[in-house]
């Protein structure tokens, strides 16, 4: 059975309760950079795999897309999102990623945040993803970084005054499952190599055209300065690819 702990009614609580959460992308802290990786989007047919409270849709309705679908394991994410989704444009579906069909050509965006790292299969879904995709279409995601992922538990290393002393990375060569602690719940997460996760897009007919490792600005530091800490090792990898002939 597919891990779901979005469902989880104590987890659910404290995920709501995160700034991104109550405040949406303009709480996102690598929003700025994944935007910058979007194409125009007026007119456009747009897939969001792991849609979340559904944030990025309505962002693509904002700027004129056609359509916007988002797909997400956990019912109670997707409750939110139509709530809040007074818009004929946009439909939500609860489906995981890993059974996720569509047509052929049917999307000119398929865009994903934070959600292929709980994917076992990247390589079978950029397959799928590029035949869901219309001639030039664009796939651009965001997952955590293979630094950020190696380890597993997701935490800093502490001195023996309880102050960061480093970042922890091992097992980097070794792709797969890690038990990474998450508002203080234990979930799966798959971990990839940042060849891997290029790699399976050049092998499966996409193009990079795009790729930052999401850092905070000068102005969310001055605004937070606890996220001074994030450009001691990054936490995000952004991609941004096209279908090619």
């Amino acid at each position: 059975m597919l891990e779901n702990k979005y469902d989880d009614p104590h987890f659910f609580e404290k995920y709501s309760d995160m700034a991104r959460s109550r405040q949406g992308l303009a709480a996102a802290g690598e929003w700025r950079q994944l935007k910058a990786l979007l194409p125009p989007l007026a007119g456009k047919k747009i897939l969001d795999l792991g849609c979340g409270f559904g944030w990025h849709c309505r962002y693509a309705v904002e700027q004129g897309a056609a359509q916007a679908i988002g797909i997400d394991l956990s019912e109670k994410m997707l409750e939110k999102a139509r709530q809040t989704a007074a818009d004929s444009r946009i439909t939500y579906y609860r489906r995981a990623i890993e059974e996720a069909d569509f047509d052929e050509g049917q999307f000119d965006l398929v865009l994903s945040s934070l959600a292929l790292h709980y994917v076992v299969d990247y390589q079978g879904l950029c397959r799928r993803v590029r035949r869901w995709l219309a001639p030039g279409g664009r796939f651009v995601f965001s997952v955590e970084h293979p630094v950020f992922t190696a380890y597993g538990n997701q935490d800093w290393i502490y001195d023996q005054k309880g102050q960061i002393a480093h970042w922890p990375v091992d097992r980097y060569y070794e792709e797969g499952p890690r038990q990474a602690v998450f508002l203080g719940e234990t979930m799966t997460k798959y971990h990839r190599t940042l060849e891997t996760y290029l790699s399976a897009l050049l092998e499966n007919g996409f193009a990079i055209i795009g790729l930052a490792e999401a850092r905070p600005s000068p102005q969310q530091i001055s605004a937070d300065p606890a996220m001074a800490q994030e450009l001691r090792r990054p936490m995000m990898l952004l991609v941004s690819s096209k279908k090619t002939d």
